[in-house]
């Protein structure tokens, strides 16, 4: 492939990190969220592959994974030809990560940043929004997804429309997670999108606003792969300075300080299956007729109505019960509502999975 080639392709950056703490007791260390078949028989590291994989305007993607995953993601890369993989020494959250990826692209190329463990109903509205924002992040902006919100949700981060672009906005303002008032009447104005995670930078843009904002956490970055070592698929950056590395978000390392920032809004059946309950709604459609959901085993559910049943044997039996989660899994049980859901990642037992 030539350097024009390369250039004139997307390039897949699918980063693997976090434990997936708050899908406990399904989601462990070993085999965290991204790596579990939750809402098919794919799991979301697979989906989040077969997104781009193959697809004429995508190069082979490149997965960042901490070692411990590593002979997970190549056993779950199958179909996806060229893939490479950067195993972090070190977790160090998505700034240094996407730093790794980018800093192993030509300069002038579009990377395109994807969670592994997100779930798209409509990948062909995904690929086409990837396309109108490599466009614009060849003008220069560093361009995020905007997931169209639905419905007014506290538990996501949102963007605030700004002035119009070909196929999508400058942003205006970051807004972190709001309260139920304030998501509600962001719903309500049409200005604003939720903030899915998904971006897609021109290597030099984001390298030049890493090293502007985050000058440390950039020489670092450059330390790990200029003493880094390659190995077949495999690139190991050097533990030394990548340890050493403050870690911290993309948004708030370069998104957030940015000038020339945009969105592209985007309709495709977008979920981060983050708790219990949002994996509840992404399974709704193949709900009974009471809105209840059974996975493995058997579930006796009398009277109940919204509830996620899992279990990997023993029965589950529930009477009377609404809107929650009942999971059984390697001899643990949790029962949530799905109001509460986002605490499940606080217990003890999910935290010393």
């Amino acid at each position: 492939m030539t350097a024009r080639n390369e250039v004139d392709l997307i390039h897949p950056v699918i980063l693997c990190g976090g434990g997936g703490t708050r899908l406990w007791p399904f989601s462990r260390r070993a085999v965290p969220k991204p790596f579990l078949p939750l809402v098919s028989e794919e799991t979301l590291f697979e989906q989040a592959v077969r997104r781009v994989a193959g697809h004429p305007q995508f190069a082979p993607p490149i997965v960042v994974a901490g070692s411990a995953h590593a002979n997970l993601v190549m056993a779950q890369l199958a179909g996806a030809p060229g893939a490479r993989l950067v195993i972090e020494p070190d977790a160090r959250n998505t700034a240094p990560a996407i730093g790794l990826a980018a800093s192993l692209l030509p300069e002038d190329a579009v990377m395109l940043v994807c969670p592994s463990d997100h779930h798209v109903v409509d990948p062909s509205a995904f690929r086409a929004a990837a396309l109108v924002a490599a466009d614009i992040a060849r003008e220069g902006y560093l361009v995020s997804f905007g997931i169209a919100a639905d419905h007014p949700e506290t538990g996501y981060g949102y963007l605030q429309h700004g002035e119009p672009l070909e196929g999508g906005y400058t942003i205006r303002r970051f807004v972190e997670k709001p309260d139920l008032a304030t998501a509600q009447s962001y719903v309500a104005s049409g200005e604003y999108s939720w903030n899915g995670g998904i971006f897609a930078f021109r290597v030099r843009d984001l390298l030049a606003e890493l090293n502007k904002h985050r000058p440390d956490m950039a020489r670092l970055v450059a330390a790990a792969i200029d003493r880094g070592e390659a190995e077949g698929a495999s690139f190991h950056p050097a533990r030394e300075p990548f340890a050493a590395i403050d870690g911290d978000s993309i948004d708030y390392a370069v998104m957030e300080n940015a000038a020339r920032v945009a969105m592209v809004p985007v309709q495709m059946g977008w979920s981060d299956i983050g708790n219990w309950a949002s994996l509840a709604a992404a399974l709704a459609h193949e709900a009974d007729a009471d809105g209840n959901f059974v996975r493995g085993g058997v579930a006796d559910l009398a009277q109940c109505s919204g509830v996620l049943a899992m279990t990997d044997g023993p029965r589950i039996s529930a009477v009377g019960l609404s809107n929650i989660s009942i999971i059984v899994s390697g001899g643990e049980v949790l029962i949530t509502s799905h109001e509460h859901a986002q605490m499940v990642g606080k217990l003890p037992g999910a935290s010393e999975q």
